[in-house]
Order: C-alpha cells, then structure tokens, then sequence
C-alpha cells in the first residue's frame, strides 16, 4: 500500500488536513455542478483535529456520500473522474471504502470499479467486505485479477484476498482455509513485479500463523530455481525461520543449528538515550568439513512498561561459508519509538540466532 510520508514531525492523520479536503471539493465541484460543497466540507473539517487516520478516512466517504448528488453509480462516476487527481496514495483510498461502504448492493459494478482505482489508491481493504459476503463469486473475479497487465491490479488480488491484513477487515473463512486463494496464489509465483511479489509473500506468511504446513507443503511444490518464486518463498517463511522452524530452514537449504564457533558478538554502547544508535558486531567460523548455509538474525528483547520484556527478530544476513571460513558482520539500529512500539528504561537483551539458534548474547542499558 504506496503512501507518501507525511511531513517532517507531523502525524500520519494530517495527510487529510483542510487543505487537502479542500482541494478535494475542488475536485467534486468541477465534475458535479450540484455537489454540495458546504456540507462536505462541514462534514470532513468540524472536528477533524480529533480524529485518527483512520477516522479520517471512513469520514470522508461519509461525507461523499452526503455531498454528492444522484445514485451510487452516479456518485461513483464522479469519484473515478477525480481518482487520478488526488494524487496521495493513502487519501485516494477514501473513494474505495466509499464503494465498500455504499457498493455491496452493487457487487459487480463496484468490483469494476475497485479494479479500475486500486491504482490511485489501493483497494485492498475495500475489496473485503465482499469477499466476506460472496467469497467465491468475489474470488472468482480476483483470480482473473491476477493475470492482469497491470501489477497494482494483480497485487490487489492477493493482497485484498490476504487471511490477516493489517488494518483490514480479517476474513474468518480464510483463517480457518485459506485454500481458495491458492489459485491467485499460484498464478502469482514468479511475478515480474517486487511489488507484487512482497504482497504474494505477506499473504503466505498470514497464511504459516495457522497452517504452517499448508505454506510449506506449496512452496516446496514450487520451482524454487526461479529467481523470482525463490524470493517469494524466501520471505513467505520469515515466520517460521525466526522461529527456528526445521522443515522451513530446510527449504532454504539450511538445517536446524550450525556447526560454528561464535568467537565474539558485541553491543556497544553499553549505555544509550532514546535517539541514540547502537552497534552489533559478531565474528562467526565455521567448523563444518562442507559448505553450510547460515540464516543470521538478532533478537532485542524489548523491555515493557509492566518491566518484563518482549524478543523481537530481526533479519540480518543470510550466507553461505566454506569449510574453516570465517564471517565478520556489524550493523547499526537507531533506538526510536514508532507507533507500534514505545521504550521503556531497563536493561535491553540482545541475542545472535544463527539457524533458529540463540549461540551467544549481550545488553544495552536504555537511560532516560
């Protein structure tokens, strides 16, 4: 889902500030000589300030659906006139849930319709509450979508179909079984397009917190010898790696454990403010008599506000060693509160996993 970022130090619920409502009624007002610009903008501007990105969003297709005259499709045909000019990625998603929220009725029409906008703005959360209402007849439609020529029309078919997308209605159905979406995803195995491929991936790794065999069982059917299905496969099982899963180490050509010396793995400094960057550093040897594929991570266990704390993997270099080869890896990370995670004081733990193994640890100290 492409968005641009918001301005320096401004939240990401100021992409719908009043400017860009008003430059919206701009829109309407030149493909609608009876849009009500007055009521729009009291419905998008008065309180605005309290609402969450998300509020925002589901406010504005509010307020189309109040401003704008006539039908659906008469609303809707306005709207897919101004798609192209609203030029921001996350707001043009406001004329999807508008379809989702007034199309349901209309299920083929407003389809079309998602198809042809995901482009401004992508449908992938709109396009759910009619998989949740017609799950095959709105599957059968999206498996077409994925042989689309045009890649944001393809990622939607997999990304708007995916089990557990976030911030996205969750569909129970596909949790339970996910199989019809194995279509799509089959069809989207050596997509050209990364963008596409990443969608591809998250999907399947949705689909490895509940059945994980399922996902390995299809990757393993996959001709991995392509670069592109290789990559899918790759971060389709992150999931399963960072938690030491054998049979999905396997199918990366790595096996559970390593045969390696740790000869050092540091984090300095020891003591750090928030803003701060901390450093990891490790030298790896490998003691195997063959070639061995090592899957490196690194785990911060995040102290909580309750004092316990919370591991996070994090990717760090995936390689292949000689016999007797020797590896020496540093990386730096920037300690930042973000939205889905706030730090707290304490003594942060940090831990090398080398193919699903945790062979040696250090600390930083976080200092308010």
């Amino acid at each position: 889902m492409p968005a641009e970022s918001p301005p320096p130090g401004s939240a990401f619920k100021h992409w719908f500030d009043e400017a860009r409502y008003r430059r919206i009624a701009e829109l309407l007002e030149g493909q609608s000589s009876k849009f009500d610009r007055r009521k729009f903008l009291a419905l998008t501007i008065v309180g605005l300030e309290q609402r969450s990105l998300m509020e925002r969003l589901r406010q504005t297709a509010l307020a189309y659906e109040a401003a704008l005259p006539g039908s659906f499709r008469d609303k809707l045909d306005v709207l897919r006139a101004i798609a192209p000019k609203v030029d921001h990625a996350f707001v043009a998603i406001s004329i999807g849930d508008f379809v989702a929220r007034e199309g349901l009725h209309d299920a083929k029409h407003s389809l079309h319709a998602l198809r042809e906008i995901t482009r401004y703005g992508s449908s992938e959360f709109a396009v759910r509450p009619f998989l949740q209402r017609d799950l095959t007849g709105t599957l059968a439609i999206m498996e077409a979508w994925a042989h689309d020529g045009d890649e944001h029309v393809r990622r939607l078919s997999s990304e708007g179909s995916r089990p557990r997308l976030p911030w996205g209605l969750r569909l129970t159905e596909l949790v339970k079984d996910p199989r019809p979406t194995a279509p799509i995803l089959k069809a989207l195995q050596r997509d050209p397009s990364l963008y596409v491929r990443k969608s591809v991936a998250n999907h399947l790794n949705d689909i490895t917190k509940d059945h994980p065999r399922m996902v390995m069982d299809l990757v393993e059917s996959w001709d991995r010898s392509v670069p592109e299905t290789a990559w899918i496969a790759r971060h389709a099982l992150r999931t399963l790696i960072k938690r030491g899963d054998t049979r999905a180490l396997a199918l990366m050509g790595a096996r559970a454990g390593a045969d390696v010396t740790v000869e050092r793995f540091s984090v300095k400094p020891r003591r750090v403010k928030l803003g701060d960057r901390i450093e990891f550093e490790t030298k790896i040897v490998s003691k195997s008599k063959r070639p061995q594929t090592l899957i490196v991570d690194y785990v911060v266990h995040y102290v909580k506000a309750s004092g316990s704390a919370f591991p996070k993997v994090f990717k760090w270099k995936v390689v292949t060693l000689a016999p007797g080869e020797s590896l020496v890896l540093s990386k730096r990370q920037q300690i930042r509160d973000f939205s889905t995670r706030r730090h707290h004081a304490g003594r942060h733990v940090v831990e090398l996993q080398i193919n699903g193994i945790r062979p040696a640890r250090d600390h930083f100290q976080l200092v308010k």
